[in-house]
């Protein structure tokens, strides 16, 4: 099947949250080059969004520059701005699977979603998935894939993520990180079109343990396993101490760092580019991004949401889809 050029399929996600409003900001700002279609029900808009109801990604097309175009996914309860009903927790359920089937059809390029509330959809729909990411791999039939929060200044891999720090050492194990190295260095080649990616591995202790004397990881195996994977053929250097790792002149040598654990990660990009970090789920079957903050109860429907980093999503989505054609065509060629 041929593609709609470029239509990237972007998911509700919370309707009582920023979602909508973001939403609609970002396609007044690339509407006329990134065209999406919104999945989702249009009650949670802001009042006055000139919308268009479509029923295929190229039909989105052909509107998008004039309206916003919805393909409509009718929830069953309120759609209060700061409010979460449990009520509507199939229907940002179903605009999840709705996207990633558009995906995987090859009738939207990439899939971008907007922030969920997971205790609504528990609470609504026994949501079984600790988030996100986890439901997409299980909807992509992949047992592991890795986030990667991105920014024009900096890509970071965190190898365990939603975890106790006093958990870290023993759920990182040689065959995780390899697998997250692997993982982070297939993605970086085929879905951003770096053919021989630079990746920068953090030690798990300060200083990267210094030589045993503040932590012994990195003696007893991670040094091991980056040199063996350096030996495979992988552009590898480090381990780093995470400290020194995260500054300019540090990050020109290197095309992603993959940190050890959760802040280690996410405190540098965060600092960096608070507005524009991007979430990117490697090792799906289809590119999958998504805006680096949650629903923002606090200030949905008050038209004060930035969308910086939903459009920066949809942006990297966009330019992930183009190097992803161009790796298949290389490829075939």
């Amino acid at each position: 099947m041929t593609r709609p050029q470029g239509v990237i399929a972007l998911s509700c996600g919370e309707p009582g949250g920023i979602g909508p409003e973001i939403s609609v900001k970002a396609w007044e700002a690339l509407r006329s080059t990134c065209p999406l279609v919104w999945l989702g029900d249009p009650r949670a808009l802001p009042e006055g969004t000139k919308w268009a109801a479509v029923d295929t990604a190229a039909e989105a097309r052909d509107c998008v520059e004039d309206a916003f175009p919805v393909m409509e996914i009718p929830f069953a309860g309120d759609m209060t701005p700061g409010q979460a009903d449990p009520r509507n927790a199939a229907g940002v359920i179903q605009a999840i699977e709705t996207g990633v089937s558009l995906v995987q059809s090859g009738h939207a390029t990439a899939l971008c979603t907007a922030p969920i509330n997971k205790k609504a959809l528990i609470d609504g729909a026994d949501f079984a998935y600790p988030g996100h990411t986890e439901f997409l791999a299980a909807l992509g039939g992949k047992e592991r894939v890795v986030m990667m929060l991105a920014s024009e200044r900096l890509r970071v891999v965190p190898a365990t993520i939603h975890i106790a720090l006093a958990d870290v050492p023993s759920v990182l194990t040689p065959e995780l990180l390899r697998e997250t190295i692997e993982i982070t260095a297939a993605g970086l080649t085929n879905q951003f079109g770096i053919p021989q990616p630079r990746i920068a591995i953090a030690g798990l202790n300060p200083h990267a343990g210094e030589g045993g004397a503040m932590g012994k990881e990195e003696l007893a195996w991670i040094n091991d396993l980056v040199a063996q994977l350096q030996r495979d053929g992988f552009a590898l250097s480090g381990p780093h101490p995470a400290d020194t790792l995260f500054h300019a002149a540090a990050r020109a040598n290197y095309d992603a760092a993959i940190a050890m654990y959760h802040d280690q990660a996410l405190i540098p990009i965060k600092t960096l580019d608070f507005d524009q970090g991007v979430n990117v789920t490697l090792g799906l079957p289809f590119i999958r991004t998504s805006p680096d903050h949650g629903t923002a109860f606090d200030i949905a429907g008050k038209n004060i949401a930035n969308p910086d980093s939903l459009i920066a999503a949809l942006s990297i989505a966009r330019s992930m889809s183009h190097s992803t054609e161009n790796s298949a065509e290389t490829s075939v060629g």
